[in-house]
């Protein structure tokens, strides 16, 4: 089923955000200056962006807080993982890929700012559940 236009539109914006994000820092620097710039990024395109989410997991029925959370979920629908890797890794695609399973969520993006040109940084997943 395709996403809804909607959706589409809120990716690039996002990814509008963090080219210029990575535009301003360049690559090379830790992972929480690049969080807190994408997040006065975001929300200075109006966006609602919100950290640390909890996602719990649901087993036999059982809803357990297993401590992970999301970096940041905008406008409540699109999940935002940020990384400063040498390389997105198989197990961080995996990663996204389960917290779009437990949250219901319809779309996810990776964004590795430790590369020299952001578009090569970014990994879109969706929800096919």
């Amino acid at each position: 089923m395709p996403l809804d236009p909607r959706v589409n539109q809120l990716t690039f914006k996002i990814i509008a955000c963090a080219i210029a994000v990575h535009r301003a820092l360049g690559p090379g620097l830790l992972e929480s200056a690049y969080f807190a710039c994408m997040v006065a990024e975001l929300r200075s395109q109006g966006l609602h962006v919100e950290l640390g989410v909890p996602v719990p997991l649901v087993y036999r029925g059982l809803k357990l807080d297993c401590g992970y959370k999301l970096d940041m979920l905008v406008e409540g629908i699109v999940i935002l993982e940020l990384k400063t890797l040498s390389a997105i890794l198989p197990v961080h695609e995996a990663q996204l890929v389960t917290y779009l399973k437990l949250t219901g969520k319809p779309v996810g993006l990776i964004l590795n700012f430790n590369v020299t040109v952001m578009k090569d940084g970014i990994k879109r997943k969706i929800n096919t559940d």
